[in-house]
């Protein structure tokens, strides 16, 4: 068997100082939406907002698998919006064939990852330029699937996915599915990055390829994995996003850039080698907060757009001034 290369105590302890790094951004965040509005403070209306909070925060735990191995997931947002477009029309309004079209879409998706696994590993297409070009072709077969607008219909048992809540439980009053599959999600991310030896072949590999190949790390099979799971966390969230937002021909538009913004808020490296899952959780959490915060403002959309813009783009330059700083 191939030996594994070590990973450096230098590559670990930055991630546990991103993880309290983005732990406070959000306590912060929260501390002000709570001063706002008090009644978010209550276990119920919390657990409301990680229902909300739960598609962007898995989709920032399936990017950071790439972003850990030294690339980009741009289609996130374009899988997102093909799995409410499909569920819609192959479903149809008939419950009895819910899951049937699940393990469908499911199975779209692992085939996107592939693809961009594949022509990033073996053509040596830049990632940002492989999954851009993926957005587009998989965005323009939503549309042409669709005729460009909201067709067919999402069932109740498929609805339940995003907007079930338990009433009356104990401790948090209200618990949706979406917290469950929220968390469930979460622990198997972290699982592969810290209960099997891909965690430390990806951080390898983001960290120096090269080094990585020479020490007997399967390169090209830890970079399509990254991609399938970044593929399979966008199903994941796009099928809870149809099921509390509906039927939208624009259900995954920017998530793609939010999910990159999350991981760099909570503290992962760009081009790889340094993050954990909690570094996406808390970045994600962070920027939902941020959302939430500037809605209780009262801030036009035009503007919110912006402002996320800027995030992104001081998010990026604080990983690049840290990369350097630690060189």
């Amino acid at each position: 068997m191939s030996p594994v290369p070590q990973t450096p105590s230098s590559l670990r302890r930055p991630a546990r100082i991103a993880v309290n790094a983005g732990l406070m951004i959000f306590l912060a965040l929260y501390a002000g939406i709570a001063f706002l509005q008090p009644n978010y403070l209550e276990p119920g209306l919390f657990m409301n907002f990680l229902r909300r909070a739960a598609p962007l925060v898995i989709l920032a735990c399936g990017q950071l698998y790439v972003v850990l191995t030294g690339g980009f997931d741009l289609s996130m947002g374009a899988v997102a919006t093909l799995v409410v477009l499909a569920a819609s029309i192959l479903i149809n309004g008939d419950p009895e064939t819910t899951w049937a079209v699940i393990g469908v879409l499911y199975a779209m998706g692992i085939v996107v990852g592939l693809v961009n696994g594949l022509v990033v590993a073996f053509l040596k297409v830049p990632s940002i330029i492989a999954t851009l070009g993926t957005m587009l072709s998989v965005n323009g077969l939503a549309l042409a699937w669709s005729g460009g607008a909201a067709r067919g219909d999402l069932p109740d048992n498929f609805r339940n996915l995003g907007r079930l809540v338990w009433r009356d439980v104990p401790l948090v009053g209200a618990l949706p599915l979406a917290a469950i599959v929220l968390a469930g999600f979460v622990a198997l991310a972290w699982w592969g990055l810290n209960g099997t030896v891909y965690g430390k072949r990806a951080l390898a590999v983001g960290d120096n390829p090269r080094a990585a190949e020479l020490a007997g790390t399967p390169v090209a099979a830890t970079r399509i994995l990254a991609f399938v799971v970044s593929a399979v966390s966008a199903v994941t969230a796009g099928i809870l996003i149809g099921g509390f937002s509906g039927v939208s021909v624009n259900a995954g538009e920017g998530l793609e850039l939010q999910a990159i913004a999350a991981c760099v808020i909570g503290g992962a490296q760009l081009l790889g080698g340094r993050g954990s899952i909690w570094s996406a959780v808390f970045g994600a959490l962070s920027l939902f907060a941020l959302f939430t915060l500037l809605n209780l403002i009262g801030l036009p959309q035009a503007l919110r757009d912006s402002i996320q813009g800027l995030i992104l783009i001081a998010a990026v330059g604080a990983s690049v001034w840290r990369g350097r700083r630690r060189t």
